[in-house]
């Protein structure tokens, strides 16, 4: 399946998960909270803006089905969990950035794309969990230390 993905407006340099999702807060404990009360679908939605990457495959990979997605929509609201899979999914979407050194398109391509490393897995598809999104973090680690993988 072939993914159309743009380039975005973020700027590289070990940006955070927030600009992404067009949220801000003084700390930790203020984004804690937010992520308790869920976010707007409209969190969500400019994520989808921002990258490019189709709903469907933003929704799947935070463990939202299609007709949850609609249930979403039509509540405006996320749920507690699917917040804070969503809030991982940026920062590892703003990694990828890093890692391409600001170039948006790319990284979000390479988001997209099977990867070798990951057993022929997209870093996408195995963002879905904690343990997944922890493989890919050591992967874009990795590839900024030059480590073949």
């Amino acid at each position: 399946m072939t993914t159309t993905v743009r380039k975005a407006s973020l700027a590289p340099g070990r940006s955070t998960s927030e600009k992404l999702l067009g949220i801000g807060f003084k700390n930790t404990g203020q984004l804690l909270h937010a992520i308790e009360r869920g976010f707007s679908f409209n969190t969500l939605e400019r994520v989808r803006r921002e990258t490019g990457l189709p709903m469907n495959r933003l929704a799947d990979s935070i463990g939202i089905s299609p007709r949850t997605l609609t249930r979403r929509k039509k509540e405006n609201k996320l749920t507690a969990s699917e917040s804070d899979r969503l809030v991982s999914l940026s920062r590892l979407l703003m990694l990828a950035i890093d890692l391409f050194a600001g170039n948006s398109e790319k990284a979000f391509r390479w988001f997209v794309t099977p990867s070798p490393a990951l057993g022929n897995i997209s870093p996408i598809e195995m963002a879905g969990t904690e343990t997944g999104a922890r493989e890919v973090e050591n992967l874009i680690g990795r590839l900024e230390h030059g480590v073949f993988s």
